[in-house]
């Protein structure tokens, strides 16, 4: 997957969906990323990250989501929104 680079307006996403690091870390991992703009992005802020992600991408990204970030609710969205109907178990933490 490419990565998302570094503008003006997806720096202030990343801000804002990653509140807690700076956008150049959050926007360093584009599928952690993608993981919680499933989980919280608006309809307009996924229309901005369509013009540096291809819908591969966001395939590629919900597949291989982290464990933890995006909840049931979005995780059954944005399967059914790709076609992958009944959406597959959400990635589990692993311990040990």
């Amino acid at each position: 997957m490419k990565p998302i680079p570094h503008t003006p307006e997806t720096d202030a996403l990343a801000r804002r969906l990653v509140w807690f690091e700076e956008p150049i870390e959050a926007l360093a991992d584009p599928v952690r990323f993608l993981s919680y703009a499933f989980e919280a992005a608006t309809h307009e802020d996924m229309r901005l990250l369509r013009r540096y992600v291809s819908e591969d991408d966001f395939r590629e990204a919900l597949n291989s989501a982290p464990p933890g970030i995006i909840r049931p609710r979005s995780w059954a969205y944005w399967h059914a929104r790709f076609g992958q109907i009944p959406a597959p178990p959400l990635p589990r933490r692993r311990l040990g």
